[in-house]
């Protein structure tokens, strides 16, 4: 490998996090950190962004960036307490602007703090009993967990896992604690015995899944944990390694993967299996090109085979054979389902996870309703967040049920009683005006696309089409793009690739059909093919499985799924 980035430098030097934080936080002259910060702050769960809308005409008054900042919750499975909402709903409306942002990775952010107010909001989290460690940055991402809230004791027993191995693998630094808390301040001199004085290469992800819904997209994480129920009961897990996302134009060697089966555990081996894998990333990764750092070019460099025995060497124990399991879908259930504990769990959609109220919706005003209500009536009741940005209400005395039913209806949180499939399955990421990385619109833009592309399928007799659509402003693919049926990746301002067969269960990714096009010429391409799929598709066949059967584009193989 060649010589360390310089990412590389500033986490080596940064006495395990610190950096010159406190510094950059106690500076009133700027609105922005010192350079080195900006990437230790990803660390401590934050990201310095700036408003693009307004950046040249700023430039041209000679003013700097219009700065501003967000932070994210570490929280394992997307569960929070309706206290816990309560305070990130304080936390937004004090803080910040735009209300609450679900992410696509289960969790939340909270946008548009300025740098005087980051200190005061972090702490409004803390004293929620939540945290933002590690949610950024090169270390091990918030841990998603699937969300099925009808197995409410497996459940439960996998959101256990995942809450242990997230604070497991999670910094030792005490860093976070002197920036935010004011805990006294150290040397830095404290061990990190897992993720090592330079942390991971990049970031890395883990994830359960528990079929027969895929709705964590568990081909897409770093190390898969696929359920195995036997009986009611969780017998372990099938293990997938290698899975990633992110990709650059026009660069070859970088490229989305889908993770690979290597065998089966049992639940008491996961932190053991997941340690090993972690320390091999850290110990192999590239720490000279950060477009080769994921561990998905680690498990192609040095070959599944050797990715294999290594866990196994690392992890003290032989991986056993891997057990069948069947995936029948990804997408949220919406509306009312009542659970094995006789509680009920209502889906709600949350378009493009964004929970604010706007003038034209009052969505976040009606979350605060629910989990008040849920805090006085029944305390132990759960908002589950999903990674398709969803929320569950979990685990609702049915006598509660009527009153919640009343606030979805009068803060527009019932679009499950009249969306359609196409609006319940639209995924976005943030894009413009925030992120630093986006090259064309997304979340934005979607109000304006949704209608348009349910207004082709209405004329083709596809109203009721479950279409998995997903969109990302650049291609590093937070949304997930490139396992959707229909993935619009942003190439510069209202031009896209158009990405095509993926399939519905999140087994195959999609390939280019057009390259660099703009919505008019996205919108023709769709109508035709919409033409095709209505007179040529066979009995029940979803849009993405067409495409693939009819060879529309040429797909990457489906992943095997059984031994």
């Amino acid at each position: 490998m060649g010589k360390p980035s310089d990412i590389e430098r500033i986490k080596s030097a940064s006495r395990h996090l610190r950096g010159t934080l406190l510094e950059s936080l106690a500076n009133p002259i700027t609105g922005a950190l010192r350079v080195d910060d900006v990437q230790l702050l990803k660390f401590h769960g934050g990201y310095q962004q700036d408003d693009r809308d307004v950046r040249e005409a700023r430039r041209v008054a000679k003013l700097e960036p219009a700065y501003i900042f967000f932070v994210r919750l570490r929280l394992p499975g997307g569960v929070l307490t309706p206290r816990q909402w309560l305070a990130m709903d304080d936390t937004a409306r004090r803080f910040g602007t735009h209300g609450i942002r679900m992410t696509s990775r289960q969790t939340i952010q909270v946008h548009g703090i300025d740098k005087r107010n980051l200190r005061a909001a972090v702490q409004n989290i803390h004293a929620s009993g939540l945290d933002t460690i590690a949610a950024c940055g090169d270390d091990n991402r918030n841990v998603v967990a699937a969300v099925n809230p009808l197995l409410s004791a497996v459940h439960a027993q996998i959101h256990e896992q995942a809450q242990a191995l997230s604070l497991h693998l999670r910094p030792q630094s005490r860093a976070w604690f002197e920036t935010w808390l004011g805990e006294p301040a150290t040397d830095g001199s404290e061990p990190e015995p897992l993720l090592g004085d330079a942390y991971m290469p990049r970031k890395f992800k883990i994830g359960f899944a528990v079929p027969p819904e895929n709705d964590i997209d568990v081909y897409s994480q770093d190390v898969g944990l696929v359920a195995i129920i036997e009986d009611g009961q969780l017998a372990g897990y099938n293990v997938l390694v290698g899975g990633g996302m992110g990709a650059s134009h026009g660069d070859a060697k970088t490229y989305p993967r889908m993770a690979s089966l290597i065998g089966f555990i049992t639940p008491d081996q996961v932190t053991a299996l997941s340690v090993a894998t972690l320390t091999i990333q850290r110990d192999h990764g590239d720490r000279s090109d950060r477009k080769h750092a994921r561990f998905k070019y680690t498990v192609d460099d040095k070959g599944l085979p050797w990715i294999k025995a290594e866990i196994e060497r690392r992890a003290g124990f032989t991986l056993q054979r891997q057990r069948p399991f069947r995936f029948t879908q990804r997408g949220d259930r919406f509306g009312w389902r009542e659970g094995d504990d006789g509680r009920w769990h209502l889906g709600l959609r949350i378009p493009f996870g964004r929970v604010h109220d706007d003038g034209k919706t009052t969505r976040q005003a009606g979350m605060r309703e629910i989990a008040a209500l849920l805090a006085e009536h029944a305390p132990d009741a759960q908002i589950r967040l999903t990674p398709n940005q969803n929320a569950f209400i979990a685990g609702v005395p049915g006598e509660l049920r009527a009153a919640i039913d009343a606030i979805t209806a009068k803060h527009d949180l019932d679009l499950y009683r009249s969306e359609t499939p196409l609006g319940l399955n639209v995924i976005a990421c943030v894009a413009f005006p925030t992120c630093g990385l986006a090259m064309a619109e997304s979340e934005r833009w979607m109000p304006h696309l949704v209608p348009k592309l349910q207004g082709l399928l209405d004329q083709h007799g596809l109203h009721d089409e479950p279409l998995d659509v997903r969109v990302s402003g650049c291609p590093n693919g937070c949304s997930r793009p490139y396992l959707a049926e229909i993935a619009l990746i942003g190439k510069a301002p209202g031009r896209y690739n158009l990405m095509l067969a993926g399939d519905h269960r999140g087994q195959r990714m999609n390939a280019v059909y057009r390259e660099n096009i703009d919505e008019p010429a996205i919108l023709t391409e769709l109508d035709a093919l919409f033409v095709r799929f209505a007179a040529e598709r066979e009995g029940g066949e979803h849009f993405g499985d067409f495409c693939a059967r009819t060879n529309v584009v040429t797909p990457p193989a489906e992943r095997e799924v059984t031994p």
